[in-house]
């Protein structure tokens, strides 16, 4: 017996019972985790909690030094990828995207 996530066995049962093709994408769009809005004080403790300068933690975010200043001193609010990343290290910290 093989062993999958519920999320898997959720997408087999729906194909199973011949969900059909939208019903299956709104499925799929519910298995992704919502990306929240993070406070400049929430970006920069995760930075403090990794013990990482400004310039380090562009570099791993992969944006230049002054954006990430810029967010956390809330001139500028990070969207789209940039703030999936740091959803990602809030939540799992900066290990996450050190592989």
């Amino acid at each position: 017996m093989e062993n999958k996530s519920p999320i898997d066995a959720a997408f087999s049962l729906a194909k199973d019972l011949g969900f059909d093709k939208a019903t299956m994408r709104e499925l799929e769009s519910l298995a992704f985790p919502d990306v929240k809005a993070l406070t400049p004080q929430q970006i920069k403790s995760i930075r403090k909690k990794s013990k990482f300068s400004q310039n380090l933690m562009a570099h791993c975010l992969n944006v230049s030094p002054s954006t990430y200043q810029k967010w956390e001193r809330g001139e500028v609010i990070p969207r789209g990828g940039n703030l999936k990343l740091l959803n990602i290290v809030f939540k799992r910290g900066i290990g996450s995207l050190l592989v």
